[in-house]
């Protein structure tokens, strides 16, 4: 479901992004200029996350048992779970606070709409208000692996490189081609790239092991660049 966020009610936030420099890069370009952006490395630096607004986590679906610092602060959290189910997090660290799931992987932050997920039907009304407030839209799936889009960017991925490795194609020709023909952004050698090949491939095996679906077994080719 999409959500449009009419009229937005926005302020200014002060956001918390946890993670690396290409985490915060892309948050402030999602979220603009109004907003006052907080970095840090890991949940142990407790002067940001008590400061903090909203808080979006890329790193810590990980480590679940550190999670409970989120319980004595007021922000709303968001935590990507690309790779882990929001719900399984959520009743291994046992935790009572309200947590979003988002899509954290590069390129699919900055898109208009951020893709989520949430625990509870109920929690919906707090993440329209957080979202409005973020002058953002969002689309609220399935709490799956994988979400949706980035499934599919990486399927799409994969199978281009099947595609070169059976030597039907260039890179440069299928790149080319799916710009020019389904208006895509980037080509997939261009996206993979960008996304980084190691998180395609982690969301192609994570998805596959919990699947068993042979359509997200990786190309050799792929899992070979991926550890170079």
């Amino acid at each position: 479901m999409i959500s449009n966020i009419g009229n937005p009610a926005h302020k200014h936030m002060n956001i918390l992004v946890i993670g690396n420099e290409v985490n915060r890069v892309e948050i402030a370009k999602k979220f603009g200029t109004q907003h006052t952006y907080n970095f840090a490395e890991s949940l142990t630096e407790l002067t940001p996350i008590q400061e903090a607004e909203v808080v979006f986590d890329f790193i810590s679906e990980t480590a679940p048992d550190t999670l409970k610092v989120y319980e004595q602060i007021s922000a709303s959290v968001f935590l990507d779970t690309t790779l882990s189910s929001l719900s399984e997090i959520i009743a291994e660290a046992d935790l009572k606070k309200l947590i979003f799931g988002f899509c954290g992987l590069p390129t699919f932050v900055s898109r208009d709409l951020l893709e989520v997920c949430i625990n509870n039907e109920s929690d919906e009304v707090t993440l329209n208000e957080v979202c409005r407030m973020l002058n953002t839209k969002y689309s609220l799936v399935k709490d799956q692996i994988g979400f949706i889009t980035p499934r599919i960017i990486c399927m799409i991925i994969n199978e281009a490189y099947f595609t070169v490795e059976e030597g039907t194609a260039t890179r440069e020709d299928i790149d080319l081609a799916m710009k020019l023909g389904t208006n895509y952004p980037f080509g997939p050698f261009e996206w993979a790239g960008k996304i980084g090949r190691q998180n395609v491939v982690n969301v192609l095996d994570t998805v596959h092991r919990v699947s068993n679906d042979v359509r997200y077994e990786v190309c050799p080719l792929l899992r070979t660049e991926s550890s170079d």
